[in-house]
């Protein structure tokens, strides 16, 4: 079904700053890349975030009727400890400590990273490829640049030339930076002074004797720069210009930066039609940050084995807090945001539950394919998953409308509404169908279906004192019992 025919997707392009309408270089076609994990430690809550945010547009593309090609990589060599041009490889170093092989440290996290994004019930990408089975596309992609004129070779290194790209394209037009400000803003740090100048970047680096990590290359043996990766499995999956590209608001500079200029250096022409980012989490209001302590990793609030967090939180729960948050918004992870997500997110998989039992109307008081739009035109808007979640909740109304006798739905509107949830629910939102979930508003009816008998019965023995107190206890814990001239029914507030 192509629905992408008649819904208008805006997306928020970091390059121009503006919400665009989301045009495709081939009709009905989808090309999206992400930049993956370094894997070299367990994945960062924060990569998770990420993660889960190109997770829920993936799905929506898919649901669109978009054919989507979603690649994500996987760093597994080239990333130097402080993101720059000097330092050792962040996996060389990890094996080094360990006195293990650089593969099985790659090996282990890259199962770490899967397990986690399983558990939190993410789609895998189409195509999920690494840096160290690139190599020869690296080396062919950095030939190219030196042959354009913008990389330059010393001592068995290569660098970019960014004052040599300058004069004709636009370093810089990514993070809204200027070459200028950055010459101003550049110290000199050692190990740079094979460089022409402190701006440039490295696209191959020569492996010192005890480096492990090192392939034979036109200028020796080294290893690629980390930015030189994405250029060349981007582009190779996805063609010389491609959808759209993601990634965290770290990468934006210098990594995405210089995907750009490796891109246009190489082959012409920018690579990409819509750059995406998303924000940063923070925890308690603070940054994520190991020298500070302030840090939890997803297994830690997932099984509850921390001291930072009350309880555990299901993967739903964890789904649900971050979908809460625009992806372009800073995100405060705190137990209390979770815990007042958890109790959302009960509420309207309760209220889900209880659609089954609603009996069906001969006309409907409710406009359920306008309520249907307002879903879709959340999503449209960049993504917008508060505003579909604040939507979510008013089809959870509905049902306790209905429920309630205040509000009437036919056979069909009923099915629109089931289905509509589920699909925006857990289709989109990526949301799981938990048995425990799935059998609480059942649970729920009952517990609540036998407080009311007790509190008739209390009536009927002129018991007015129980049966008041039945109704305001109920009401404390936002269960409101509404009598009737049909009996007596309730609401979840």
């Amino acid at each position: 079904m192509q629905l992408y025919k008649d819904q208008q997707l805006k997306i928020y392009n970091s390059l121009t700053g503006e919400k665009e309408v989301f045009k495709t270089i081939n009709e009905g076609h989808v090309g999206m890349y992400v930049c993956g994990p370094t894997v070299y430690s367990n994945v960062h809550l924060g990569n998770v975030r990420t993660f889960m945010s190109f997770d829920v547009i993936f799905r929506y593309l898919k649901h669109l009727g978009y054919k989507v090609r979603y690649v994500r990589n996987i760093t597994d060599a080239g990333h130097l400890e402080n993101d720059a041009d000097v330092g050792e490889d962040k996996i060389t170093k990890k094996a080094r400590l360990e006195q293990i092989e650089p593969m099985e440290v790659v090996q282990r996290y890259t199962v770490d990273f899967h397990n986690i994004l399983n558990t939190l019930n993410f789609l895998p990408p189409s195509i999920e490829p690494t840096a160290t089975g690139h190599i020869i596309e690296q080396i062919e992609l950095i030939s190219t640049i030196i042959d354009n004129g913008f990389g330059y070779e010393v001592n068995g290194s290569v660098y970019f030339d960014v004052h040599k790209f300058n004069e004709t394209n636009d370093y810089g037009k990514l993070s809204k930076r200027k070459l200028e400000d950055l010459i101003h803003n550049t110290r000199e740090l050692d190990g740079q002074s094979d460089k022409k100048n402190p701006q440039d970047f490295a696209l191959w680096k020569k492996a010192e004797p005890q480096h492990i990590m090192r392939w034979p290359s036109p200028w020796g043996d080294g290893f690629p720069g980390w930015h030189l990766e994405c250029t060349a499995m981007s582009t190779k999956y996805l063609g010389e210009t491609f959808d759209i590209h993601g990634g965290g608001m770290d990468l934006k500079f210098p990594h995405h930066e210089c995907e750009i200029a490796q891109n246009e250096a190489a082959i012409g022409k920018s690579p990409v039609n819509y750059w995406m980012h998303a924000n940063m989490l923070e925890m308690n209001g603070q940054r994520m940050s190991k020298s500070t302590g302030n840090i939890i990793n997803p297994n830690e609030l997932l099984s509850g084995d921390n001291n930072k967090m009350s309880k555990a939180y299901s993967p739903s729960v964890i789904r649900f807090f971050m979908a809460q948050s625009s992806y372009r918004s800073v995100l405060d992870l705190t137990d209390d945001g979770l815990k007042a997500s958890e109790k959302g997110y009960n509420r309207l998989m309760e209220a889900m539950a209880l659609i089954s039992s609603l009996k069906p109307s001969g006309s409907s008081s409710i406009n359920i394919n306008e309520w249907v739009q307002k879903c879709y035109d959340a999503m449209n808007d960049d993504f917008n998953t508060p505003v579909l979640i604040a939507n979510l909740f008013e089809g959870a109304k509905f049902i306790n409308q209905v429920k309630e006798g205040s509000a009437t739905l036919t056979v069909e509107d009923l099915e629109i509404l089931k289905n509509s949830l589920n699909t925006f629910a857990f289709d989109i939102l990526g949301l799981l169908k938990d048995a425990e979930a799935q059998s609480g508003g059942d649970k729920l009816a009952g517990t609540v279906d036998v407080l009311i008998k007790l509190r008739q019965e209390a009536r009927a023995n002129k018991d007015f004192a129980l049966s008041d107190q039945i109704r305001d206890e109920l009401a404390a814990i936002g269960i409101v019992l509404k009598d009737g001239k049909d009996g007596t029914t309730f609401t979840v507030n």
